[in-house]
């Protein structure tokens, strides 16, 4: 089973892709599968290495459209019975707080992983762990309701939501 973490990732805005912050130009994503060597420790909060050796666990870069090296989020994925389960995710530092590059991206990580589950056949369903205090935020950011305790789902009219709003190709 896989570790179970407490989501705190900023949804700044839902965007169409990511947004640079200073210009307003709107730039494509893309996911691709990530590999130890492409992630520097000092660069995240979190220990993704621990995410990566875990094999339940999918982890995923997101980057901008022809530029596959840098990295702009993370995402960890474990597939369920019926959904995909958010274990971690977490903005690069450059997109996080105010002087961030990019606008969108937590969003834009959230709709990868609903349209994931769309793909896997799950109708977009996708789950996570919220930290307490960010329950209400993740409510009106990604429309996303309470099961038990600090577990939070997003149903597939709210998937679908995320997903037309990030890849609308």
């Amino acid at each position: 089973m896989a570790r179970k973490q407490e989501v705190d990732v900023e949804i700044d805005r839902l965007t169409n892709s990511i947004v640079n912050a200073l210009s307003g130009d709107v730039f494509d994503t893309e996911f691709h599968k990530v590999s130890k060597n492409e992630i520097k420790k000092k660069d995240w909060q979190f220990n993704w290495n621990l995410e990566l050796t875990n094999e339940k666990c999918e982890v995923y870069k997101m980057t901008v459209k022809d530029n596959i090296n840098v990295i702009q989020g993370l995402i960890s994925l474990v597939i369920e019975n019926n959904y995909v389960v958010v274990n971690l995710v977490e903005n690069a530092k450059f997109n996080r707080g105010k002087e961030k590059i990019y606008i969108g991206v937590g969003g834009n990580m959230f709709a990868f992983a609903c349209k994931y589950s769309m793909a896997l056949g799950f109708g977009g369903f996708v789950a996570f762990v919220a930290k307490t205090a960010l329950i209400p935020y993740y409510q009106k950011k990604l429309d996303a309701e309470v099961t038990i305790g600090q577990r939070m789902f997003i149903s597939d009219t709210a998937a679908e939501k995320l997903i037309n709003q990030y890849f609308k190709k």
